[in-house]
């Protein structure tokens, strides 16, 4: 499961505040699944904004949702979709990058 939630302007800091809220229990439930934060020009997507994947469990997810809802926007349907491939795309480049240096 995952869900993907977009932070624009001036709320953009607020994403990485927000994750480094260790006194919130709910920050603590989110950090501990998989998350990868990326602007979504450097992803290949239109807009001026940063992107935040969470990969987990259902509960994380409804949680990440509750922290980012003042100021980030959740992706649904294509353009969660378009923006999940985007992370495994260049996720992927990554890896067989790594690959081709050390293979």
């Amino acid at each position: 499961m995952y869900a993907v939630f977009e932070g624009k302007g001036a709320y953009v800091s607020k994403i990485d505040a927000t994750l480094q809220d260790h006194a919130n229990p709910a920050v603590d439930l989110v950090t501990r699944q998989s998350i990868a934060i990326r602007d979504a020009t450097s992803l290949g997507l239109r807009g001026e904004g940063r992107l935040v994947l969470v990969e987990g469990s259902e509960a994380a997810l409804t949680a990440a949702g509750e922290l980012f809802k003042a100021f980030a926007k959740k992706l649904e349907g294509a353009d969660a979709e378009a923006a999940y491939r985007a992370f495994k795309s260049q996720d992927e480049d990554v890896a067989s990058g790594i690959g081709f240096i050390f293979g």
